[in-house]
């Protein structure tokens, strides 16, 4: 008999919980970063002006990556056969990531290093493409999940992807990828405007209104495709409790697939409300002047967005559009009982102290940033 204290199904259930509360952290706190790099030229018109913005976000945003590795690792040791699988079949497209998440810190060390415009210049666009791309690339990838990839198991659990870089580039994917970017880019302009002020917060104040609204349609744009496209669903009996076998079902490809969740569990339809909802109160203050609203709006924005989106595959993580039984869901792509205990018990350790530790250097480092308060650091990028 089983000395852990968790049955199988309920582990498993936790740990599907546990990686959607770190990349919604990532999407919240990470995305604020990316967020003021996808803006950096349009917001900030003088040195001064992109100064103000990188310390800002400078002192905070390795932290903020923490999320980020939480995630993958989670990926890694929880689920293994969802990370051979996502982190093989998508790897130039996470290459192409992890590239543009590089130059955040060596525009951060090197930009000030020389005292030329152009040389700034630069490092401000390397910080541009390193807030713009993950930002566009991460929504594309959940885009390919509500399409399924295109992998499959051989009859020895071996793993064959046969897709490319450029397959990933489906209209309905780059639709996702858009609202990833817009609702990151609505997140940063409300930090913007919340802690600095003048002319630029006003530019951002601006293009946060603009964001925010075209986010607010792309996403229920995004509700009404999905609604009409074929969606994937498990049509066998599974054993929340069994050993993983990830060909051990059937699964049918069906119109509309995606909502049934919603119509088997209707307190679902929360999520989605939540996103319209913050995105729509987000607008409101940025117009009406509420800044803080106008932030808090967006964090709730991004975790209404990103649950619906895991809300809907439950239970997959990532369906096979060439094979479907070899779609991976939380059932038959999990680790085993007692590693799934044993993570759980490190995380209720140390993801309170990280939270914590957070929460503490926010507010160490919160007040307004302006040139005045540059000129007395001298620490300053």
């Amino acid at each position: 008999m089983s000395t852990i204290p968790l049955d199988y199904e309920t582990l498993r259930l936790i740990w599907w919980l546990l990686l959607g509360v770190l990349l919604i952290g990532f999407a919240i706190m990470g995305g604020r970063d990316l967020g003021v790099g996808a803006l950096l030229p349009f917001v900030a018109k003088t040195d001064d002006e992109r100064r103000i913005l990188l310390n800002l976000i400078g002192p905070t945003w390795e932290g903020n990556q923490v999320w980020l590795i939480l995630g993958g690792g989670a990926i890694f040791a929880a689920f293994p056969p969802l990370y051979a699988v996502s982190f093989s079949g998508f790897y130039l497209a996470m290459i192409v990531i992890l590239l543009a998440l590089i130059l955040r810190p060596v525009g951060f060390k090197f930009r000030g290093k020389v005292d030329d415009p152009r040389w700034r210049a630069v490092w401000d666009w390397g910080l541009f493409i390193g807030g713009f791309v993950p930002s566009l690339i991460m929504g594309v990838a959940v885009g390919n999940v509500l399409l399924g990839a295109p992998f499959h198991f051989d009859d020895t659990m071996r793993i064959f992807y046969t897709g490319n870089f450029f397959q990933l580039l489906m209209p309905f994917a780059l639709l996702a990828g858009l609202v990833s970017l817009g609702m990151i880019a609505t997140h940063g302009a409300t930090l913007i405007v919340g802690r600095t002020e003048g002319v630029m917060a006003e530019r951002a104040r601006t293009i946060g209104m603009w964001t925010g609204a075209a986010t607010l349609i792309l996403f229920a744009l995004g509700g009404v495709w999905v609604s009409f496209m074929n969606g994937y669903v498990v049509t066998s009996t599974i054993d929340p409790n069994a050993p993983i076998n990830p060909l051990g079902k059937t699964v049918e490809l069906v119109a509309g697939g995606w909502l049934s969740n919603y119509r088997t569990y209707p307190w679902m339809i929360a999520a989605p409300v939540l996103g319209l909802g913050g995105m729509a109160i987000a607008v409101c203050g940025l117009l009406l002047r509420r800044k803080w609203l106008a932030y808090l709006a967006t964090g709730a924005a991004i975790f209404g967005i990103v649950s619906t989106a895991g809300l809907s595959i439950f239970p997959f993580f990532l369906p096979s559009s060439t094979d479907l039984a070899s779609g991976l869901t939380l059932w038959d792509a999990s680790s085993s009982h007692m590693t799934l205990f044993i993570m759980l018990l490190a995380t209720l350790v140390f993801l309170p102290i990280i939270v914590l530790y957070t929460a503490w250097v926010f507010r160490v480092m919160r007040g307004t940033v302006s040139t005045e308060s540059l000129n007395k650091n001298p620490n300053a990028y």
